[in-house]
């Protein structure tokens, strides 16, 4: 696998509009509630619990509780026989800064353990626990064992372990093959919903193989052979995990972002000490909304953070509104917008949205970063969308009421009233009218009519507080009509329960900023089944009888008579077979007097007694039960005697032939 120069060059300085960008960022309260997670660790049960919780804290840029007692618990716990062991506890020592090991023992058990035949674990505990105590390490033997090593396990483990034991090693060994399997690593990741990359589904090989490539890149002083998307894809899945509560996890999620969030930049120099060419790494840049979702009047401007995936400052930066496009009709209401920064915040950005003019709706905006000084290391730059939806006040205008009588016989008597008064005198209707009731709604904004998503008049029983609710619809012109035939509703509706009624408007909707129910007046109803017996509607949770179930009554039994005449002709043919064997003579001499034989038959004859006993006394269930006990042992019996009769018949036959 080789690469030329040129082509390396160009894929750095290559500057390609990222559509791709990371889907959240590891906020303040996320850091908080993971440094919780390895605070919550102690007391410390095992050994790669503190290492964990110890290296995530500082990872962290928090302070290690209780310093000398994790010392002590560290030194307590290692095992100076086991190189993993040695691992965990040479790195949770380094973290802690005053804290030694007994390098000695260590590092007899280190050396020892790079030999032929060595595995990769192994290898990566060594050459780590070295590392971190400060003891040297044989770099060619090292390689030469990691060759031959991975030549007989390449798993993707393996190989994420190789690049962490490679940069390890002096700048001057040629790990130059092991360097170049991180894109064949990349080649092995799943892709999930064109979003996230992740390896197998598992946190920790995703995060160790990101922190070993990336830290081997470093070393190397080369541009890691990660894409720009193949980056932001494996930043969207660790940030996706970063609600997680185990010590070990948290820690993979804040290593991998950590590396993400931060990495540095290498330049190729000339002899006048002039940086030409510039390898790129790679820190995703994160879009997010600080603000609410929602844009009123009251709070008009849109908040962005724009940061790394740690919310940490990226310095000096353009941010743009590119476009912001309404859901509802494709409407493109601002273009190559900037916002402005917030004083004391480096990474919030806002922008006053409803100086646009926009109106009421859902709406995407997509955004675009530059840096004032340029960093070659940032990525998805572009296409960043966030969204918000712009709410209004409603107003309720041309409001009327009126009783209409079926055969229009005389004119409807129409009764206007005005949000959010109430009318002033009950309305009475019988079952020979229509209410009707007529409204319009306004947008408070520009004095447009406009449809709300819900709009209910609700009428409300103010004796038995039972509701009926119905849907109010708006025509061609908005213009919102109910109409109601109180005699057609009485029975189907009201349980033809006449009285005094609470009749209510109810409206909302998800961009109005001032939904109601507003009590528009009290109707006397009076339905044509109105009588003192008419029954109220009946409570439909209220508790029921408990329903209790009824077994079948046995049928009656016939008489003794005839029990016992039916008797008598079921056994009928038993004794007609006893009497033939009396008559012809019966032979039973070849009878086998063996233990199977003796009881096959005494089970066979307690089956019968046993459906005797079943017919007379006892039930299905009891019947069942000894059935199978006889049944199992009568057929246990019954194998064995046929095996041996068998048996005698080859043996009678090999003597005739003979």
């Amino acid at each position: 696998m080789t690469r030329g120069t040129t082509l390396l060059v160009l894929f750095a300085l290559t500057v390609v509009g990222q559509a791709l960008t990371p889907t959240t960022v590891l906020t303040t309260v996320d850091q908080a509630r993971l440094k919780a997670v390895f605070e919550n660790a102690r007391p410390f049960t095992d050994l790669a619990s503190a290492h964990y919780s110890i290296l995530g804290l500082k990872l962290l840029g928090a302070q290690i509780p209780n310093t000398h007692d994790n010392c002590n618990y560290v030194k307590s716990a290692v095992d100076y026989k086991s190189p993993e062991s040695l691992y965990y506890a040479s790195a949770a020592t380094k973290a802690l800064g005053n804290c030694q090991l007994s390098n000695s023992n260590a590092q007899n058990t280190l050396q020892a353990a790079i030999k032929d035949g060595v595995d990769v674990p192994t290898l990566f505990f060594v050459v780590s626990a070295l590392a971190n105590l400060g003891l040297p390490v044989n770099s060619n033997e090292v390689v030469n064992a990691l060759t031959e090593a991975l030549k007989t396990d390449d798993s993707i483990l393996s190989g994420s372990m190789a690049l962490h034991i490679a940069a390890q090693l002096s700048k001057e060994t040629d790990v130059k093959v092991i360097f170049e399997s991180i894109e064949d690593l990349v080649a092995q990741a799943d892709e999930v919903g064109e979003k996230y990359l992740q390896f197998e589904g598992d946190l920790g090989l995703t995060s160790f193989f990101v922190v070993g490539a990336y830290r081997l890149a470093g070393q190397q002083n080369k541009a890691p052979l990660i894409m720009e998307d193949q980056a932001v894809k494996f930043a969207n899945y660790l940030l996706s995990r970063k609600h997680v509560q185990s010590p070990k996890n948290a820690y993979d999620v804040a290593a991998g972002l950590s590396t993400l969030g931060n990495n540095k930049v290498n330049c190729i120099t000339c002899c006048l000490c002039v940086c030409l060419f510039t390898f790129q790494y790679h820190i995703p840049v994160c879009i997010t909304r600080e603000s609410s979702m929602t844009v009123s009047s009251a709070q008009s401007k849109v908040q962005v953070r724009v940061s790394n995936v740690m919310s940490g400052a990226l310095g000096k930066l353009t941010v743009k509104a590119d476009s912001a496009e309404r859901k509802e009709d494709g409407a493109v209401v601002l273009s190559n917008s900037a916002l402005s920064s917030v004083p004391k915040d480096n990474t919030l950005y806002e922008l006053d949205f409803l100086k646009t003019k926009a109106g009421r709706g859902f709406y995407t905006i997509e955004f675009s970063v530059a840096a004032d000084k340029p960093d070659s290391r940032l990525i998805g730059l572009s296409g960043a969308q966030v969204e918000v939806k712009v709410v209004t006040t409603v107003n309720v205008e041309e409001v009327e009421l009126s009783l209409e009588d079926k055969d229009q016989s005389t004119p409807p008597r129409v009764t206007k009233v005005q949000y959010p008064q109430k009318t002033g005198s009950n309305l009475a209707g019988d079952h020979h009218q229509n209410l009707v009731m007529k409204f319009l709604l306004k947008d408070k904004a520009d004095n447009s009519a406009m449809e709300a998503h819900q709009a209910f008049v609700r009428l409300t029983n103010k004796r038995t507080k039972q509701e009926v609710i119905f849907v109010a619809e708006a025509d061609d012109d908005h213009v919102y009509k109910f109409e109601l035939d109180i005699g057609a509703s009485a029975k189907e509706h009201f349980n033809s329960l006449s009285g005094l009624y609470a009749m209510d408007l109810v409206v909302g909707d998800a961009l109005i900023q001032n939904p109601f129910a507003w009590n528009v007046a009290d109707l006397q109803l009076k339905f044509p089944e109105d009588s003192a017996t008419s029954e109220e509607k009946p409570n439909l949770y209220q508790p029921r009888e408990e329903i209790k179930h009824m077994f079948r009554e046995p049928e009656v039994r016939p008489p003794a008579t005839v029990s016992t005449a039916f008797t008598g002709l079921v056994l009928l043919p038993v004794l007609i077979l006893l009497g033939l064997w009396i008559k012809l003579g019966v032979n039973i001499a070849n009878f086998p007097l063996s233990l199977s034989a003796i009881g096959f038959h005494i089970g066979l004859g307690s089956i019968l007694v046993l459906y005797y006993l079943f017919f007379v006394q006892l039930n299905m269930f009891h019947t069942l039960k000894y059935l199978a006990i006889l049944g199992t042992l009568t057929f246990l019996a019954g194998n064995r005697l046929l095996g041996s009769i068998a048996n005698k018949r080859k043996q009678l036959l090999r003597s005739r032939l003979r």
